[in-house]
């Protein structure tokens, strides 16, 4: 497969992560179980987009210095691009993660800690998804319009169903691990599991955990054909991923509190993937320059929740007794 990922590029990009987790990991550990509050979640989140901004920043020199200015603009714009598309679509996470800690009534104090091995077991998820996609995107073009006509049918699929609150009461998985994991019906601090053997049970957190991984993948199928559409290259499109998940349990405690102002959101979501399913199933006759679609993507997310703003959603008054 063609790509741009030399050695010591997947080497410097394998650093940077293990560096950047370990230091989330060890603040997080220094600080003790916690409340993460607005403010902190404000600055994290921007330590993480800054993270990724430099990496992209570097990428584009280091390539402009090693294939040309043409090849270097082109991959740092790709990155770009990428890393913008899944940064607004792990938006549509958080409402599902806000769900499931609400179904789960987890405690303010283990939020962090489920988040944070979530995020970690998606990422490895998702690399193994991005390499099959790669391999087989190298091997049959036509995959390209079955991810094209996919991402229109999700993006079709996600506007009827904006506005309406996720079942978990009917979700299969949730229901398969509630019926065939022993778990204790409270938490135990953080822990994962009591006992042992056969007398070892799960608590919540530990399901709670695993619904967050398994939702991750879930999503990841929707959002990296998305990625696929600017760039088969499986370096840009794995790291551009890895980076936008990354900052996902800062954006988590940043948006808990506003999910409601953004509430026409998921109607930009909706069409983004519109836009990209059609721009990949049209990439054959005409291939929209990457500045365009950087373009239309940020339009489409700054759009929506600037109308969300100036539009905020009515509150249904409850009915007279």
């Amino acid at each position: 497969m063609d790509t741009i990922g030399t050695p010591f590029l997947w080497l410097v990009f394998g650093a940077v992560v293990v560096v950047a987790l370990l230091a989330d990991l060890v603040l997080m550990r220094h600080g003790g179980p916690h409340k993460v509050g607005f403010k902190e979640a404000a600055w994290w989140s921007v330590g993480w987009v800054a993270l990724a901004l430099a990496f992209n920043a570097w990428l584009w020199w280091y390539a402009g210095q090693r294939f040309g200015a043409a090849a270097g603009e082109r991959i740092g714009m790709e990155f770009l691009t990428g890393y913008l598309v899944e940064k607004a679509l792990a938006v549509d996470n958080i409402f599902v993660f806000l769900m499931i800690f609400g179904y789960f009534a987890v405690p303010e104090m283990q939020r962090q800690r489920a988040l944070v091995i979530g995020i970690v077991g998606a990422i490895v998820l998702r690399a193994i998804l991005i390499f099959a996609g790669a391999l087989l995107l190298s091997k049959f073009h036509w995959i390209l319009y079955v991810f094209g006509a996919f991402l229109l049918f999700t993006g079709v699929k996600m506007w009827r169903a904006a506005g309406e609150e996720p079942d978990l009461e009917g979700n299969p998985v949730l229901r398969w691990l509630t019926t065939h994991v022993p778990f204790l019906r409270r938490y135990v601090g953080s822990a994962l599991w009591v006992g042992s053997g056969r007398r070892r049970k799960f608590t919540p957190l530990f399901i709670v955990i695993a619904m967050i991984g398994i939702t991750d993948v879930i999503f990841a199928v929707d959002s990296i054909p998305a990625i696929f559409a600017i760039t088969t290259d499986p370096f840009i499109v794995l790291t551009s991923n890895v980076f936008a998940v990354l900052g996902l349990r800062a954006m988590f405690f940043l948006l808990q509190g506003m999910a409601d102002r953004f509430h026409l959101l998921p109607y930009g979501l909706a069409l983004v993937l519109v836009f990209i399913g059609t721009k990949m199933l049209l990439i054959d006759l005409y291939k929209l320059p990457i500045l365009l679609s950087l373009g239309a993507v940020a339009l489409i997310i700054g759009g929506t929740i600037a109308l969300s703003l100036l539009r905020p959603k009515q509150e249904h008054a409850p009915p007279a007794p």
